[in-house]
């Protein structure tokens, strides 16, 4: 299902005020900004411009002597001011207050199960694993409460690595706000609806669609319309920022184009009141209590934004002839490292798609990789795992650890009558890193484990018969 009702070519204004009987502008009540509808500019990494209130958006300089409205000018960077013009990424906020005053005495907060690497030790045998879903809890838990990290790899401090979370939320959050000062924030959602309130504007995301959230960007993460609980994926990218892969000898097209990439248009929230704000930092977590909400960014400009997209937009390309390509043609986003064509985290989406080569064995080979893959299933049925691996589950492949399709699947993929066959309502993901993926102890000792997963390949047969070829 295409989301273009959802797009808008230009700047929309998003009224969060009404008017007294003397004309003045008065506020509206914490939910306004929740309450309105979201509207979208398209393109990945484009410079985009935006403003909630007309004239709110300076014009020919970024810092005037006096902002439109009495605005405060401030410029967040999500890259260092001397990095090359292609990889320079900022942005300008007109703001009500400047986050200086969005600030307090933080005091540390409980982390609860959400950590970070480097991982305090905590040993498990080497093998693959693998997760059933995990039941959504009757208990009250806002996102904050409720990220439960499955794994770690790298180190935040050094801004290299990644983290794979599940997220389970029963309760919008209200008068609460979070930005993360260690990476930026993939969301996966595959139970229920979200809407992500930004400093930026507006996201509502659904399950087969994903929303980043850039390092610093200030959110409220709140519960959909008529969603009563979520439950989906979390990738927290200690590096650099995701951005699209090259296509090589693709060419221009196919794989995630940029046009569908959606970025949220300028709405505020101007609301006085006691709330608080966590900020995540090195691996802690601080809170202060603040007397006003931080979204409150009436206009902004440049690249460095939230985005969401769309994973049913994605056109995959594969062999049409024989043999299975590597995976690598599913990536949506990369997170570069310093090593050319080693990602410092991919984001790899297995969706549907037409599968055609003959004479091939057509499920996913068996491999050892030097990259270590943490799968999510989002709905459907995974071909290389028909049983055991259901939608709100998890697997995890570390690092040069073998794996590949259980006895069944290779039993029937060998002996299939191999006419073309589409994989229909499926969709797979992956967070795949060049390190290996250290497992929490919450991962580790959760009941969701499979502790009998590595057994699916126990009743894998030998067929070799050197008397025959």
């Amino acid at each position: 299902m295409r989301r273009d009702a959802h797009r808008r070519n230009k700047s929309l204004v998003v009224n969060l005020m009404t008017e007294s009987p003397s004309g003045r502008p008065i506020r509206e009540a914490a939910s306004s900004i929740a309450e309105a509808n979201a509207g979208y500019m398209s393109g990945f990494g484009n410079g985009f411009e935006t403003e909630a209130l007309p004239g709110a958006l300076p014009v020919g300089r970024n810092s005037p002597q006096k902002c439109p409205y009495g605005l405060y000018a401030e410029q967040l960077s999500g890259s260092p001011f001397t990095a090359p013009r292609v990889t320079n990424e900022r942005s300008w906020l007109y703001r009500i207050r400047p986050t200086v005053k969005h600030w307090g005495r933080f005091e540390k907060a409980s982390p609860g199960l959400w950590e970070t690497a480097p991982l305090n030790s905590y040993e498990m045998p080497i093998q693959p694993l693998r997760w059933s879903p995990h039941e959504i809890p009757a208990e009250s838990l806002t996102f904050l409460q409720g990220v439960r990290t499955m794994t770690t790899a790298g180190d935040a401090a050094t801004m290299v690595g990644m983290g794979s979370h599940i997220y389970l939320i029963t309760r919008s959050m209200v008068d609460e706000y979070f930005y993360n000062a260690d990476g930026e924030m993939l969301f996966v959602p595959q139970s229920g609806n979200l809407r992500i309130c930004t400093e930026f504007g507006l996201i509502d995301v659904e399950p087969c669609e994903i929303a980043v959230i850039p390092r610093g960007v200030k959110i409220r993460v709140e519960l959909g319309q008529g969603t009563t609980m979520a439950r989906g994926y979390l990738c927290e990218n200690y590096g650099g920022a995701f951005a699209l892969p090259e296509r090589g000898p693709i060419g221009a097209n196919c794989m995630a184009n940029q046009r569908d990439f959606l970025t949220p248009v300028a709405a505020y929230e101007d609301k006085d009141g006691p709330c608080a704000m966590t900020v995540k930092w090195c691996g802690s977590l601080w809170r202060a209590q603040l007397k006003h909400s931080p979204l409150d960014v009436v206009a902004w400009h440049g690249n460095y934004a939230p985005y969401k997209y769309d994973l049913r937009h994605y056109s995959p390309v594969g062999p049409v002839l024989y043999d299975h390509a590597d995976p690598s043609i599913f990536t949506v986003m990369t997170s570069p490292s310093e090593a050319p064509g080693t990602a410092n985290v991919d984001f790899v989406c297995f969706c549907d798609r037409w599968m055609v080569a003959e004479n091939t064995f057509r499920p996913p080979w068996y491999h050892m990789n030097v990259m270590s893959e943490f799968m999510g299933l989002i709905q459907g049925v995974y071909d290389a795992k028909p049983h055991g691996f259901a939608p709100g589950g998890a697997s995890l492949h570390n690092s040069m650890l073998p794996h590949g399709p259980d006895m069944e699947a290779f039993e029937h993929a060998s002996n299939m009558e191999l006419t073309p066959q589409r994989q229909t309502d499926t969709i797979a993901f992956m967070f795949e890193t060049r390190f290996p993926q250290k497992v929490t102890k919450y991962a580790a000792e959760h009941t969701s484990r499979q502790e009998d997963y590595i057994d699916c390949w126990a009743d894998l047969r030998k067929h070799f018969d050197p008397e025959r070829r």
